[in-house]
């Protein structure tokens, strides 16, 4: 079974293109024909069939959204998906866009046609789009869609951003420290060995440090590269995996945040899901899958299980024990109200300033560390070098 890119047109002369299947030229125009669209140009592509793309990246489905929550409101999806797909720049986002676009003109459902295109639309968003479908909410669902995804989009990016500077420094302090212990040190080691003199203490230190760097560095560089490789393999297992998640939300500082973001994806995205009309244990089954920790995955599996036994949304969160108190209350809040979804889309906001807020101030203390440290380093360093030259000079002197 080959991939063919066509061009074609419809009943009413409209321009038609994307992707199908076929095992040949002759049986993918007549698969067009059957469709009632008439080919004007049909060629092999070396992309794969339809289920058997890559994923979008999370920019590119972000703005895609965005463009197709605008278009379906005004125009049919075919249309839509085609106007979308001819204009994108990206070869991988094009060829997805139109194959979905040619399923649909095939008869499927959007939610169908996204699911023949393999892992290039996550399950909770088809899932979303299931349901706008369902409940004739499909434009709504989309904008609030583009909404989560840009939000996402810019909390990922402002995180990115708080985290260059933090790590550029400290990689570059870890550079200049190697820098002066293997090539600065060595050097002025020569020259003291030509004195015959004791060496202080501190010095003597330093130079072994050096000598054990110079030495067996690439020893040990090739025994921390095994090791990460080691633990990559032994954190695939349920078990490791389980304790060193849990390990990393019980840090002080990484563990609030991991905690934080969690809490506020899940409350934008119920918010969302609740908004459309889709089951709220489906969408935390869903949910569940897309979370990385694996103790966050499973409190949020635990929680659809208590729901299902009859417990509330609040009353599940307060179980799973990972969701801070402000967001059990606002959630108890909008149950007794009645407007869960709204007092939700409040909690997602207000958490993610305050993972914002924390995540700035947490940096702001970070950057000076990091300069303490290897300002640290690099006195200690100099000051090994320093001692055995006064020491000299006083003898000199003397």
């Amino acid at each position: 079974m080959s991939a063919w890119e066509y061009e074609a047109l419809d009943d009413r002369g409209r321009p038609r293109n994307g992707t199908l299947a076929a095992a040949s030229e002759r049986e993918a125009r007549e698969h067009l024909v059957r469709r009632r669209l008439w080919p004007l140009r049909l060629s092999p592509t070396t992309t794969p069939a339809a289920g058997l793309r890559g994923r979008f990246g999370a920019r590119e489905l972000a703005l895609a959204t965005r463009q197709l929550a605008t278009l379906a409101a005004v125009a049919p999806m075919e249309e839509a998906l085609r106007t979308i797909g001819t204009q994108s720049e990206r070869p991988g986002t094009r060829r997805v866009l139109l194959s979905t676009q040619a399923a649909v003109v095939e008869g499927f459902r959007l939610s169908e046609a996204m699911a023949r295109q393999g892992k290039a639309f996550p399950p909770l968003y088809r899932a979303m789009v299931a349901a706008g479908e369902s409940t004739g909410a499909l434009p709504d669902i989309l904008e609030r869609l583009a909404d989560l995804l840009e939000r996402q989009q810019e909390v990922r990016g402002r995180l990115v951003a708080t985290l260059v500077y933090p790590m550029v420094l400290a990689v570059t302090a870890v550079a200049v420290v190697i820098a002066l212990m293997t090539f600065v040190v060595p050097r002025v080691v020569e020259q003291f060995d030509s004195m015959g003199r004791a060496l202080p203490w501190l010095t003597r230190a330093v130079i072994a440090v050096s000598d054990a760097m110079t030495t067996w560095g690439v020893v040990f560089a090739a025994v921390l590269l095994l090791a990460g490789v080691a633990a990559l393999h032994v954190l695939r297992r349920p078990g490791p995996r389980l304790r060193f998640d849990g390990a990393l939300l019980r840090t002080p500082i990484l563990g609030r945040m991991l905690r934080d973001l969690h809490a506020a994806r899940l409350s934008r995205t119920l918010a969302i899901m609740l908004a459309g009309g889709l089951p709220l244990m489906e969408g935390l089954r869903i949910t569940a899958r897309t979370v990385g920790n694996r103790v966050l995955r499973d409190a949020t599996d635990g929680m659809a299980d208590a729901i299902r036994e009859g417990a509330s949304l609040s009353t599940a969160m307060r179980r799973a024990g990972v969701f801070p108190p402000t967001l059990l209350y606002m959630a108890a809040s909008g149950e007794d109200s009645g407007r869960l979804a709204p007092m939700l889309e409040r909690a997602a906001d207000y958490l993610e300033r305050e993972f914002n807020t924390f995540t700035s101030a947490a940096m702001s203390l970070l950057e000076p560390a990091i300069i303490i440290v290897m300002g640290a380093a690099v006195a200690v360093i100099v000051l090994s070098i320093l001692l055995p030259i006064l020491q000299f000079n006083s003898l000199v002197v003397g």
